[in-house]
């Protein structure tokens, strides 16, 4: 390497650095050249003066702190009406969490009510056990198809297994389980 090839590169990081603030102020300029049109953007998405300030100074913010990420061969007006446009987006979205429009109430969700009484958690407990008791492969496949919820695809795949044996252990399983119910039950009748 010569002398001036080692000065190029001692000079890069500072040259980068200038090249930086030099964009930067650019942006700063073209931000502040762009405020009114912003606002008046920032107007027809709010309906309201005080939310559009405040939507455009969370714009600005984020424009600056993200400079990097715009780029020069790009519009700076259409990026900067995007990023407004997806903050308010996601203040929306923010909005309709807080105020309960975005919620399902838990007496409606189906995952959080349960209607189980004593003899239903009897009967899963003993279900359970009876599953524990069955030889480990079927116990295996069976809980991965009927609880986890896999396909007999995704299962075969996950214990590296031919899709014919899942099912076959699958079928053998359950048809196990069911001769188990009907013994007990003939028992207790």
């Amino acid at each position: 390497m010569t002398f001036a090839s080692n000065m190029i590169i001692y000079l890069r990081p500072t040259l980068w650095k200038r090249l930086e603030t030099l964009v930067s102020a650019l942006m700063k300029k073209d931000l502040i050249a762009l405020l009114p049109r912003l606002r008046r953007f920032a107007c027809s998405l709010t309906l309201s003066v005080s939310d559009a300030d405040d939507l455009v100074q969370e714009a600005c913010l984020r424009a600056l702190s993200r400079s990097d990420q715009w780029k020069p061969d790009q519009p700076f007006d259409f990026w900067m009406f995007r990023l407004t446009r997806n903050l308010w987006i996601s203040e929306i979205r923010k909005q309709k969490v807080r105020f309960g429009k975005g919620q399902i109430p838990a007496e409606e969700s189906a995952e959080l009510v349960q209607h189980d009484t004593g003899e239903d958690r009897l009967a899963a407990v003993q279900l359970l056990g009876r599953v524990g008791a069955l030889p480990s492969e079927l116990a295996v496949v069976l809980v991965a198809v009927s609880v986890e919820g896999y396909s007999y695809s995704e299962t075969a795949e996950l214990l590296d297994i031919p899709i014919g044996t899942v099912m076959s252990r699958v079928h053998r399983a359950r048809k196990m389980l069911a001769h188990q119910i009907a013994v007990q039950a003939e028992g207790v009748e």
